[in-house]
């Protein structure tokens, strides 16, 4: 089976959903199909973003202004989008992105509670959207008890059981907006290769 390339493909998810583990599986899977591809993430697919990487996750950090954070962010996709992701795109290869725009949204408007006209003006500073966005559900307690087994909590995994709850509720409003852009899996009692038979299915479904 054939497929064209040049797409766009996001994973979103709170954390311990897996992203990193089943965008590893898509991207050798897509390969040997014919794609030239690449992976990257957000925040810190450039040089400049994994400077702005380190400051965002770092627990020591502090802001004084509720719009630090969030400028940081667009910062980061601003580099990225410029110098990667369209480049790449323009290429022909398929990008895909561990984190994207859905993020701000369930981070910062839902998870930090900002105004949604503020995250709109910041996010429609972009005007690449993904083709198809993978959306790894977990509930947030299970989220981050997985976690916590893995390694020492960043900034964010060290918010509250709320915050997460937030965020994920986030996720799903937007994915129930948009359906035709995003493939929502359930990964809470699914082992890692049940989890990846949904993401393909659901990948394949809306490239051929």
């Amino acid at each position: 089976m054939s497929i064209s390339p040049g797409y766009f493909i996001t994973f979103e998810g709170i954390e311990g959903s897996g992203k990193t583990t089943q965008i590893a599986r898509l991207a050798a899977y897509l390969e040997t199909m014919g794609h030239h591809l690449i992976t990257t993430k957000e925040p810190g697919g450039t040089e400049v973003g994994l400077k702005i990487r380190e400051l965002l996750l770092d627990p020591q950090t502090v802001f004084s202004s509720d719009l630090t954070e969030i400028c940081l962010f667009t910062a980061d996709r601003l580099e990225h989008v410029h110098s990667v992701v369209k480049p790449s795109l323009a290429l022909g290869k398929t990008v895909i992105c561990d984190r994207y725009v859905d993020s701000t949204y369930a981070y910062q408007q839902g998870g930090r509670q900002l105004s949604g006209i503020l995250v709109d003006s910041l996010c429609h500073l972009i005007d690449l959207r993904p083709d198809i966005t993978v959306l790894l559900d977990l509930d947030p307690e299970e989220g981050l008890r997985r976690a916590k087994s893995r390694a020492v909590l960043d900034r964010f995994e060290e918010e509250t059981l709320l915050f997460h709850q937030r965020v994920r509720a986030m996720y799903l409003s937007r994915a129930a907006a948009e359906p035709d852009r995003f493939i929502v899996v359930s990964v809470a009692s699914a082992s890692i290769d049940e989890v990846f038979v949904r993401v393909i299915e659901g990948v394949l479904s809306r490239l051929t």
